[in-house]
């Protein structure tokens, strides 16, 4: 079994910075694409920004120039710092992590997500 374990969330004012990690652990073969989600209350999860096992990434355009992600292979963790934080990016954020077992199919794993909230 592989847990994704989150932490960073919290209260911040709007313009300001925060930063989210991401462990992944257990039974891991090696890691490919990790990520991050979010979902505000009444609307669909949705991707912020990825990142591959290269380095390469994708974001949202809404956070574009803002947030940055990247990732820590020798510890299987991903990291999204938000600058310039708007209202808008109130949600509950979640990583994900596509990983391969020795002797089982690869999959998606979710972490439990943790609670962004921007307000003045």
């Amino acid at each position: 079994q592989v847990q994704l374990v989150e932490s960073g969330g919290g209260l911040v004012q709007p313009g300001g910075s925060l930063r989210l990690s991401c462990a992944a652990s257990g039974s891991i073969l090696s890691i490919g694409t990790m990520g991050w989600y979010r979902q505000a209350p009444g609307k669909e999860r949705e991707l912020v920004a990825e990142i591959t096992s290269g380095g390469n990434t994708n974001y949202a355009d809404s956070v574009k120039g803002r947030f940055t992600i990247s990732r820590d292979n020798a510890k299987n963790t991903v990291y999204l710092q938000m600058n310039s934080l708007k209202l808008e990016d109130t949600a509950v954020y979640y990583c994900n992590a596509d990983v391969s077992h020795a002797y089982r199919p690869d999959r998606r794993y979710w972490g439990q997500g943790t609670q962004v909230t921007v307000s003045s």
